[in-house]
């Protein structure tokens, strides 16, 4: 039996003319997000895309899961392809959906007739199948509203497709076609779940984590590379950059006010975040604060930070509570990382009593004081490059 996978469009169907090059970029990203479940062709008509494996053995099952992450998608399901013949359509329904109907207790048939060709008006489709799904199967009793099992056949140009209830897909619009953002993800949990939400907006990500050995662990290090493991079933492929940052932080323990640490450390990570983001022609810089979560998340520490990069500072969840945050941290899989207990370099040197309406002037005097330039240089010059893709060999534990 001729399987695939239909895949509706969400947002990207109120692109106007530029539609084409939303689903190209999505069919692109669904292509990458299958490696390893066998080989799979696409194709797209009638605001669908069509997804069918072109070899036996393929994993389905695998495939539809991984779709389901895929930016872009509203909707998807399996289905059997079927002839516009209506003696077939019923033989393959009884057949095809065997399993689904025999645990099922009630159903109903919706018919789509995008082929005005078809003999059969829609409402004759739905009364006849319906009929002989009841003579197939007798313990089953139609329920128009609220059914166990929606069982759908569509007639289309290619053939008729019969399938269940279709499953949500990922929503947002495709990565790549927004651009590209440069993510400061420290290990914690907001900063995975700012790169999950602007992925779903589109854009592509690269990543940026600062490493203070012998302050912080190679422990640290490895949670962040599984974070972005955790991301790329989203975000396709994820470019992250180690930035070693011990020398910097020494220097501004050394020569700035205790108070003013954080803040000044902040800035000089948003100087190096903003080097390695124009090298890689990103756009912009993505954070995990919200607004009061901490001292350097007030409007006032936010506002000296930004000044510190010409690059727009993109911060997803500026409005929300820690509470919406780790629901969205455990829907994609990353709070039970984000809480292990490997410290990362923004916890090492954090300040007994941290200014939380900071000065610009009382920074940049403070600033005076700290000759960073070349250390800066030599971060940007030699962080430790990662490129995670769909074939990236994933780490079982952190070890």
């Amino acid at each position: 039996m001729r399987e695939l996978i239909l895949i509706k469009n969400g947002e990207i169907a109120l692109k106007g003319l530029n539609r084409n090059s939303f689903e190209d970029k999505l069919i692109k990203n669904a292509k990458r997000s299958l490696a390893g479940c066998g080989q799979f062709k696409f194709y797209k008509a009638q605001s669908t895309i069509y997804c069918e494996p072109v070899e036996e053995g393929a994993d389905m099952a695998g495939a539809l899961e991984r779709l389901q992450k895929v930016f872009g998608i509203a909707a998807l399901c399996r289905a059997a392809v079927v002839e516009k013949d209506f003696e077939a359509i019923k033989a393959t329904a009884a057949a095809y959906l065997k399993d689904t109907l025999r645990a099922a207790r009630t159903f109903k048939v919706e018919a789509k007739r995008s082929d005005k060709s078809f003999a059969m008006a829609s409402p004759e489709i739905c009364r006849e199948l319906g009929g002989y799904l009841l003579s197939q199967y007798p313990h089953l009793r139609v329920d128009v509203h609220r059914p166990d099992v929606t069982v759908t056949v569509e007639i289309r140009d290619f053939g008729a497709y019969l399938h269940t209830d279709q499953l949500p897909g990922a929503g947002g619009i495709p990565v790549g076609s927004g651009g590209k953002a440069m993510l400061l993800i420290s290990g914690g949990i907001d900063s995975p779940v700012a790169g999950y939400m602007m992925a779903k907006r589109g854009l592509e990500l690269e990543a940026v984590h600062f490493a203070a050995p012998p302050y912080t662990s190679e422990r640290a290090r490895l949670k962040v590379i599984r974070l972005c493991e955790k991301l790329l079933p989203y975000a396709v492929s994820v470019r992250l950059y180690v930035v070693g940052f011990t020398e910097i932080q020494v220097a501004i323990r050394q020569n700035c006010p205790e108070d003013l640490f954080t803040l000044i450390m902040r800035r000089q990570m948003m100087k190096i975040a903003e080097r390695l983001a124009e090298e890689n022609r990103c756009e912009a810089l993505i954070t995990g604060e919200s607004v009061g979560q901490v001292a350097s998340q007030t409007m006032q520490a936010l506002a000296v930070t930004d000044i510190a990069t010409r690059l727009p500072v993109l911060r997803p969840v500026i409005g929300m509570d820690k509470t919406e945050i780790i629901r969205i941290a455990r829907q994609i899989d990353t709070f039970e990382t984000s809480i292990l207990p490997y410290e990362d370099c923004c916890t090492v040197f954090t300040p007994r009593h941290p200014k939380t309406k900071p000065r610009l002037g009382d920074i940049l005097k403070a600033e005076e004081r700290l000759d960073v330039a070349a250390q800066i240089d030599q971060a940007v010059r030699e962080a430790e490059v990662i490129q995670l893709c769909a074939d990236w060999p994933r780490q079982e534990e952190i070890i």
